[in-house]
């Protein structure tokens, strides 16, 4: 199973595809909205966790999943425009065709995961 990347709050540095391209982030612009969303949904995780710790009502429990779930899948959604505009629209002709199938992929795994 692949590692999962870590979230920084740095500068955008080249990362490496699974095939061994290097490439920068295409979230960039949006980097400081998708951190904001993610620690937003850090909270709403450990909000969660407190409820479950103080035998809430599990409807409630289930209330805030949701909406967690929700926010995720918004997240996503953000990313995923991000790359399509990005890495997909901008790839040098030679690796567009890598680059759709890169994507499909992902969507597939994404839409399996929020479905």
């Amino acid at each position: 199973m692949p590692t999962l990347p870590v979230i920084a709050t740095g500068e955008s540095e080249p990362s490496t595809t699974p095939a061994g391209h290097a490439h920068h982030h295409s979230y960039g612009e949006d980097k400081a909205k998708i951190l904001t969303r993610l620690r937003r949904i850090e909270g709403q995780v450990r909000g969660v966790a407190r409820m479950v710790e103080e035998d809430q009502y599990c409807i409630d429990i289930l209330t805030q999943l949701s909406a967690i779930i929700s926010s995720s899948r918004n997240v996503g959604l953000l990313v995923l425009e991000d790359h399509i505009r990005g890495c997909v629209v901008n790839a040098e002709p030679a690796e567009q065709e890598e680059r759709l199938q890169e994507l499909n992929q992902a969507i597939e795994r994404f839409v399996r995961s929020v479905g």
